[in-house]
């Protein structure tokens, strides 16, 4: 991966950016795609766009990958400076006991983000009577070094966000780990296939926008709005899928995905087959090789917000294989990251703007 892009990576994946407070990542990736694009602009909620508009182009590619991570929100605070949270999305309760959060405080005059630790009792202290159960997220309390509830609301209000704090590292051969690949790799992807276009525009013969979406993690919803204003006669989909390839996972059950084995590509619905054509083409083209992925029903991702709207926008599906999905730890493979643009974009550039979109011909 070229240093311009993996230092955009590091930056995209240690900006907290959790559902429905994306403002600081979503202005990191502006002013990464500005210099790619002809157009770029923002909505009400957040949503970004980036568009290289070639003269007499009739039709809209969207390339759309969400920006928001999983995390929590101050909930209560109680009589001794215990925070306790609801969650930003899916999260596993039993995997974050001990880790350290970052809350982004609305409190006038605090400027710095506040630490906090979720509370686990020392081995020593716990009611062996207890032992094997599994706590639910309202029973955790997270330490923030207040002694009372007035310091800790001198330093947090209830609603204030907060992501974990472990950053990303450099691990293997290849390989990167980090909290927040879902999603920032979809973000990532769809500005670097922006990139590759603008590199060779003079081939484009369609409107190319990427887009980086809001509020997947909570239903999707950036991906509803952007559909509905944007309007894409077509669009190309990225976030992360689960590499199945470490243990205790069926495979006849899950599929076998293997990291590093290339991009995960959406056989079935809700993708379109003319959409998957022009993926596994552009894959197939450049040597890149693609895991399929059976998707009988729903996909998961912002694929399914968009597919069904405007009469039914056509959608493909590319996806990031990564082990250890929504938890602090999630690894994948960055050539695996790479060639999701360098198909995205090459689908891109091999378009006429006539393709058929239809699923059946002429009687």
């Amino acid at each position: 991966m070229r240093p311009e892009s993996l230092s955009f990576l590091t930056r995209l994946l240690e900006t907290p950016t959790p559902s429905g407070f994306e403002g600081p990542g979503q202005r990191l990736w502006m002013e990464y795609v500005k210099p790619f694009a002809d157009r770029v602009w923002s909505d009400a909620h957040g949503n970004c766009f980036a568009a290289i508009e070639p003269a007499g182009a009739s039709r809209t590619l969207a390339i759309c990958g969400h920006c928001d991570e999983i995390g929590l929100m101050v909930n209560h605070v109680d009589a001794q400076g215990f925070v306790y949270c609801r969650a930003i999305g899916g999260i596993d309760a039993g995997s974050i006991v001990g880790k350290r959060i970052r809350f982004q405080s609305s409190v006038p005059g605090v400027t710095e983000p506040v630490t906090g630790l979720i509370g686990a009792t020392a081995i020593h202290l716990q009611d062996k009577s207890s032992e094997g159960k599994v706590r639910k997220l309202h029973e955790l309390f997270i330490d923030i070094g207040a002694k009372d509830q007035a310091s800790a609301l001198a330093r947090l209000n209830i609603g204030d966000p907060g992501v974990f704090a472990d950053g990303p590292m450099a691990m293997g051969d290849g390989l990167l780990v980090a909290r927040a690949l879902d999603n920032r790799i979809g973000i990532f992807a769809a500005a670097e296939a922006l990139r590759l276009v603008h590199a060779e525009r003079s081939r484009l013969k369609v409107r190319v926008v990427a887009v980086s979406t809001v509020q997947e993690e909570v239903g999707l919803h950036g991906a509803a709005m952007i559909a509905q204003s944007l309007a894409p006669d077509l669009a190309f989909v990225t976030d992360v899928g689960h590499a199945t390839d470490s243990p205790g996972i069926s495979h006849a059950q899950h599929g076998h995905f293997k990291l590093g084995g290339g991009p995960k590509l959406a056989v079935g619905l809700p993708v379109h087959a003319a959409c998957t054509r022009m993926l596994a083409e552009s894959a197939l083209a450049q040597g890149i090789t693609v895991q399929r992925s059976a998707t009988a029903g729903r996909s998961g991702t912002d694929t399914d917000a968009i597919f069904t709207r405007n009469g039914g926008i056509p959608c493909g599906l590319l996806s990031l294989p990564i082990r250890y999905m929504h938890t602090t730890v999630e690894l994948c493979a960055l050539k695996d990251l790479e060639q999701i643009g360098q198909v995205f974009a090459g689908a891109a550039l091999a378009m006429t703007g006539g393709e058929s979109l239809q699923a059946i011909g002429p009687a």
